[in-house]
C-alpha cells in the first residue's frame, strides 16, 4: 500500500487491535483500540497514567504487549520490535530527540545510516539527500554544517523528524512536539506538522495542549484508564467535550469511529 498521497482515499496504515499490558497488578493497557491513517493528524490525549505512554511505547516497539494485535500497511503482528516498527514505517520521535548535539544537521540526519564508499564516508551524497530532504518538507535551515547543539528547539524537533522520514518513516509519532518551546517556534514546529500530513505522512503527536490538539489534527483519540474512551473526528467535538471525557470519562453517543 505504501504511504497514501494527497487526492487518494485515506485508508488506516496503523492499526491497534485490543493491546493489554499490565506491569505487576497495574493494567496500564485494558484492551485499546485505535486505527491511524497516512495524510492525517491523530491527537492523543488524556490525563498522566491513561496509557498514552505505554500504547506508543508498544507501537516503537520498546514495550511487547501482553495481548492484542498491531496491523501495519495490512501486516499483522503480535508485538513489534523497533527494528521491526522502523522497518514497517513507524518512527518515534521522543521529547530528548535522541540528537548528536555535537554533530552537525546533516550527520544527525545520517545517524547511523551513514552511506560508505570502501568503508569511507560518503559525505558529498549524504550532504547533497539532507539539503534536499530538508528542502522537500519546507524546513528551513540554512546552514547544515551547523552543530546541532547551537540550533533552536524547533529547528532541533525538525531535524529529528526528517531523520525519521529519511529512516523510512510513514507513520511519525511525536511525543509533546512543541513542549517547552517558544510561540515563534511552537508556531514552527505545528506548521512542520501540518505540512508532513499534506505530503501523505501520518501523523500521530501525543499532547496535553487541548488547544494545539484543535490547531493541528483531523481526529482525536481520548484515552482514560487504559481505555481508548473516543476516536472522534475533530470538527465534531469541542474543547469543552474533550476536556469533559478526559475528566470524567463521559463519552460521546456515537464517539466511537
Amino acid at each position: 500500500m505504501g504511504v497514501l498521497f494527497v487526492g487518494e482515499q485515506l485508508q488506516p496504515f496503523l492499526e491497534v487491535k485490543e493491546l493489554k499490558k499490565s506491569f505487576g497488578h497495574i493494567e496500564a493497557l485494558k484492551g485499546a483500540s485505535l486505527q491511524a491513517k497516512c495524510g492525517e493528524v491523530l491527537a492523543i490525549v488524556g490525563d498522566n497514567g491513561a496509557g498514552k505512554s505505554t500504547l506508543i511505547k508498544t507501537l516503537s516497539g520498546a514495550l511487547t504487549p501482553d495481548s492484542g494485535s498491531i496491523i501495519v500497511d495490512g501486516k499483522e503482528y503480535g508485538h513489534l520490535t523497533p527494528k521491526l516498527a522502523g522497518d514497517n514505517g513507524i518512527s518515534t520521535v521522543y521529547q530528548d530527540l535522541s540528537l548528536v548535539n555535537t554533530q552537525t544537521v546533516w550527520e544527525n540526519i545520517f545517524l547511523g545510516h551513514e552511506y560508505r564508499n570502501f568503508g569511507w564516508l560518503n559525505k558529498k551524497k549524504m550532504r547533497r539527500e539532507a539539503a534536499e530532504l530538508l528542502n522537500n518538507l519546507n524546513i528551513s535551515i540554512h546552514n547544515h554544517e551547523e552543530i546541532v547543539g547551537n540550533l533552536s528547539g524547533g529547528q532541533r524537533q525538525a531535524i529529528a523528524v526528517a531523520r525519521a522520514i529519511h529512516h523510512g518513516g510513514k507513520m511519525i509519532i511525536l511525543d509533546e512536539p512543541t513542549a517547552a518551546m517558544g510561540l515563534r517556534e511552537t508556531a514552527a514546529t505545528q506548521q512542520l506538522i501540518k505540512n508532513l500530513a499534506v505530503q501523505g505522512y501520518g501523523v500521530i503527536i501525543i499532547s496535553h495542549n487541548i488547544q494545539q490538539v484543535f490547531e493541528l489534527s483531523d481526529r482525536i483519540c481520548v484515552m482514560r484508564q487504559g481505555q481508548v474512551l473516543a476516536l472522534v473526528d475533530t470538527k465534531s467535538v469541542t474543547s469543552d467535550d474533550i476536556v469533559s471525557m478526559i475528566v470524567s470519562g463521559t463519552s460521546l453517543n456515537g464517539a466511537i469511529q
